[in-house]
């Protein structure tokens, strides 16, 4: 399906489901590859890594709040069965392989009902991150003051991702190489992005982007170390994020104010 069908399609106000995904993408889509759209979050698949290409978000304080009738410790990690079995991760080749099953929708971030916070535990949603002193700390730490930022704006967007970047070897020369774990050949990304657009109650427009080493994290390490600029990560991921907002419309990159 092509974007403009796409954009057609999620404009149609009579299909809930379809209209609150154009309410995620307000700013636009990353890319339009495998494009999988959920109750609360939107997702694009790359299905020879068998890890997503991005997830996107739209967090409000109201989303975010607790739900005492929600029990993460019900969500089971699950095979996302709208994906051909060629292309699935599954729950073997996580295991044994010394890598968390790490959310890119952070399951914290949909506690609004039950079903929101079960599809953040689907495969799709999940990558290979280290366990201790990443995912279990330094990427939370990251995660919860996204969730923060819905204290300070009235709408704020998400979208998550793996990076695959290079690195001089010993040779003197560049390579991108990663590892793949279980049958299913899922990839490890060396890096995991952010990037968020907040957005204030005068409807002003700020952003702030982030990309973290898939390794373990000195605690304490302030986040604002790992805060990149976005077009970085455009380059480095091959995506264009909130590309129907014109760069001038926003008023703050990263905390600095933006030159008009």
């Amino acid at each position: 399906m092509s974007c403009v069908h796409i954009l057609d399609a999620l404009s149609q106000p009579n299909d809930t489901l379809w209209f609150y995904c154009f309410q995620i993408m307000r700013f636009g889509f990353p890319g339009l590859e495998n494009v999988r759209s959920f109750d609360d979050y939107v997702l694009s698949y790359d299905r020879r890594n068998r890890v997503a290409y991005w997830v996107f978000e739209h967090l409000t304080k109201e989303s975010v709040a607790s739900n005492d009738a929600v029990d993460r410790a019900k969500c089971e990690f699950t095979e996302d069965s709208s994906l051909h079995p060629f292309f699935r991760s599954n729950n073997s080749d996580y295991k044994g392989s010394g890598f968390d099953r790490g959310h890119l929708a952070a399951a914290g971030n949909h506690r609004l009902n039950q079903r929101h916070v079960d599809q953040t535990f689907l495969l799709s949603n999940m990558a290979p991150q280290v366990g201790r002193g990443f995912n279990r700390d330094s990427w939370n730490t990251l995660e919860k003051h996204v969730r923060k930022l819905t204290k300070k704006y009235i709408n704020v967007y998400v979208c998550t991702g793996p990076l695959y970047l290079p690195r001089k070897e010993a040779d003197g020369k560049t390579y991108v190489k990663y590892q793949v774990i279980g049958a299913s050949n899922v990839a490890v990304p060396t890096h995991f992005f952010k990037v968020v657009v907040g957005e204030t109650d005068s409807k002003e427009l700020e952003m702030e982007a982030y990309v973290m080493p898939n390794q373990i994290i000195q605690d304490k390490t302030p986040i604002t170390v790992f805060q990149v600029p976005p077009e970085s990560i455009e380059r480095a991921a091959g995506l264009l994020f909130f590309d129907r907002i014109s760069r001038d419309k926003i008023k703050k990159i990263n905390g600095r104010e933006m030159k008009s």
